[in-house]
C-alpha cells in the first residue's frame, strides 16, 4: 500500500516544472533583478535631456561624492604608483632598462588602474551613501508619496545621481593618474636614482591619445554603473533598517563585479580597435 500511495507523488514531482526547483527559482530571481536594474538605469538615462529639472541635484551630488572620495583617492594613488614603480624597477634593473619604469607605471595607471580604482571608490563611498539615502526614502514611503504627487522618483532621484557619479568618476580618474605618476616619480627617481628626463620620456613613449580617451570613457561608464547599481538596490531594498544595510552591502559587491566585467569587455574592444604602440 505504501508503494502504491507514493508512486503518484513521485510522478507528480517528476512532472514539476523546472522553475519550481532551487536552480529555477534562483535563475528567475536573478533575471527579475537584472530586469529591474536595466529598467531603472534606462528610465533614469531617458530623462537626461531635461537638464533644468535635475541640474541642482546634480551639483549637490557631485560635491558630495567628490568630498567623500577625493582624500581616499589621494591616499590610494600615491602609494599605488610607488608600489608599481618599486616592483617594476626591481625587474627592469636586472635587464638594465631602468628608464622603462616610467613607461610601465604610466601605462598601467592610465589604461587599467585609474578607472577601476575610481569606480571602486565611488561604489564604496559615494554608492553606499546613495543606497542608504534612497533606501531610507523607500522604507519611509517617500517614493510612494512622490508617485502620488505625480513625480517620477526615478527622474527625480536617479537621473542626477547617474550623471554625478559619471562626472566625478572622470575627474577622479584624472586625479589618480596624476597622483600615481607623482608617487612613481618619487620612488623611481628619488629612491632608485633614475633621471627625471628618462622617467618622463619613457612615460610618453608608449601612450597614445586613444589610450587617454578610452580611459576617460571607462571612468564615465564605471561611474554610471556604480550609481545605477546603488540606486537600484536602494529602490528595491527590503523594509526596515536591516533591509537597507543588506542593500548597501549588495550594492558594493554587485557594482564591483559589473565594473570588472565591463572593464574586460571595453579593454578587449579597445585593444582590438586601437592596437598598442610597439
Amino acid at each position: 500500500m505504501t508503494a502504491v500511495r507514493t508512486a503518484p507523488r513521485r510522478r507528480a514531482a517528476a512532472r514539476r516544472p523546472w522553475r519550481d526547483g532551487p536552480a529555477g527559482r534562483f535563475l528567475l530571481g536573478w533575471l527579475e533583478q537584472s530586469g529591474k536594474l536595466f529598467a531603472i538605469s534606462l528610465e533614469g538615462f531617458r530623462k537626461s535631456w531635461d537638464v533644468r529639472r535635475w541640474w541642482v541635484e546634480w551639483v549637490e551630488q557631485c560635491w558630495f561624492i567628490a568630498r567623500v572620495t577625493t582624500l581616499p583617492v589621494m591616499l590610494i594613488a600615491l602609494p599605488l604608483g610607488g608600489t608599481i614603480a618599486l616592483q617594476v624597477g626591481q625587474i627592469v634593473r636586472q635587464l638594465g632598462a631602468e628608464s622603462g619604469t616610467g613607461a610601465t607605471v604610466v601605462q598601467a595607471l592610465v589604461t587599467q588602474v585609474a578607472p577601476v580604482a575610481a569606480a571602486l571608490l565611488i561604489s564604496g563611498a559615494g554608492g553606499s551613501a546613495i543606497t542608504s539615502d534612497i533606501g531610507s526614502r523607500r522604507i519611509r514611503d517617500e517614493l510612494d508619496a512622490m508617485e502620488v504627487l505625480g513625480i517620477n522618483p526615478v527622474h527625480r532621484l536617479v537621473t542626477p545621481r547617474l550623471w554625478a557619479a559619471s562626472t566625478v568618476g572622470v575627474l577622479l580618474c584624472s586625479l589618480i593618474i596624476l597622483a600615481g605618476i607623482a608617487g612613481g616619480f618619487f620612488f623611481n627617481v628619488v629612491q632608485e636614482g633614475v633621471t627625471p628626463g628618462s622617467y618622463f620620456d619613457g612615460a610618453t613613449s608608449l601612450l597614445q591619445l586613444s589610450d587617454l580617451l578610452i580611459t576617460l570613457f571607462k571612468a564615465w561608464v564605471f561611474g554610471f554603473i556604480a550609481a545605477a547599481v546603488s540606486c537600484w538596490q536602494g529602490m528595491t531594498c527590503d523594509y526596515g533598517a536591516s533591509g537597507v544595510g543588506r542593500a548597501v552591502n549588495r550594492a558594493a559587491v554587485v557594482a564591483a563585479m559589473l565594473v570588472f566585467a565591463a572593464n574586460y569587455v571595453i579593454s578587449t574592444l579597445a585593444y582590438t580597435l586601437f592596437p598598442p604602440r610597439i
